[in-house]
């Protein structure tokens, strides 16, 4: 478990506090299932993702992005106790859902391109 300090945190919640997580969020998620599209076999309810432009523009990836990204938010809020704040959510993913950790990963590295292309003006 990585410790930071409280500068460290501080510059971690004034960078989140600039991020609109409505944006953001669906943004972020809709990259991801293009991308990575074998990701794309979780979310079937979500109905058509069967283009790039589908997938950006569809209103349950949006809400599921955003929902996301809200959770992180509450990440931010127990940075002492990231482990505890996430546990029913890491739960719910890898053992009903059976997401591989990978897919988390590859979400990560799509979350820096997104941070970059709205924060880096």
């Amino acid at each position: 478990m990585v410790h930071l300090s409280d500068g460290e945190k501080s510059a971690v919640a004034a960078l989140w506090g600039k991020v609109n997580t409505d944006e953001v969020g669906g943004e972020a998620l809709g990259r991801l299932l293009v991308v990575y599209p074998w990701t794309q076999r979780f979310f079937d309810s979500f109905g058509d993702l069967s283009s790039a432009s589908a997938v950006m523009s569809n209103p349950k990836v949006k809400a599921h992005g955003k929902k996301v990204f809200d959770s992180f938010s509450n990440g931010l809020k127990h940075l002492d106790n990231l482990k505890g704040t996430f546990a029913s959510l890491s739960e719910l993913h890898c053992d009903k859902l059976h997401v591989d950790p990978e897919n988390f990963k590859l979400l990560g590295n799509v979350l820096v391109v997104v941070l970059a292309h709205h924060l880096g003006k």
